[in-house]
């Protein structure tokens, strides 16, 4: 059986600022098994960060328009016997931009984060997410920690992280900046994080929530 160290998490649903009209009045939510008719696309925008050189992070919109994936190929943070003391802490900053039918407008309902890590005893790790729209001074953010000793798979969920609609008729760019950490002592054994896997590279889910305008 394959071992998985799991970080779950619940986070607080939290308004990004004021509460945004999405038309003349509030939408009416749609059900959870509701997705528009029309194409529904995803594209990055800029990706920037330590964690994602050019042309290492990519986005994929799902078939069924539930969400999107982020597939990332070499975002790792690693400490202890020969690693550079700048690599305890690398980071991911991703601007997307969903387009969706006229008459619908999005939120995202859930994420979740999976990896690699190899954390010797003592060692410890932390993912941390910042979400924010642009044009937004406010962001939520989560996080989880993790300790040693482990060697496997880790998973992490967030419920609720970006619940504010996008106004209807109107476009704007969601970043997702996440940021891997990992502390060792310098002669300690080394340790690590990834965000990458070995099934398929299917590193962060996004789920939607859907609503008519």
């Amino acid at each position: 059986m394959k071992q998985r160290l799991v970080g779950a998490r619940h986070a607080i649903i939290a308004v990004l600022g004021t509460v945004l009209a999405l038309s003349a009045s509030t939408p009416a939510r749609a059900t959870a098994a509701t997705a528009p008719e029309g194409a529904v696309t995803v594209e990055v925008i800029a990706a920037n960060g330590s964690g994602c050189a050019p042309g290492t992070a990519t986005v994929v919109a799902a078939p069924d328009k539930s969400g999107f994936r982020i597939k990332y190929h070499d975002f790792v943070a690693q400490a202890g016997a020969g690693a550079d003391p700048t690599d305890k802490r690398k980071n991911c900053q991703v601007g997307v931009l969903v387009t969706v039918p006229a008459g619908w407008t999005f939120a995202i309902a859930e994420a979740d984060y999976r990896g690699r890590a190899r954390l010797a005893g003592g060692a410890t790790g932390l993912q941390r997410t910042n979400y924010y729209w642009q044009g937004s001074s406010e962001n939520n953010r989560t996080e989880e920690a993790f300790a040693g000793p482990y060697s496997g798979y880790w998973s992490t969920e967030d419920v609720a992280p970006v619940l504010v609609y996008v106004p209807c008729s109107e476009q704007k760019v969601l970043n997702i900046n996440t940021e891997l950490r990992v502390d060792a002592a310098a002669t300690a054994p080394r340790s690590s994080m990834s965000m990458t896997t070995s099934e398929g590279d299917v590193d962060t889910l996004f789920n939607f929530s859907w609503v008519r305008c």
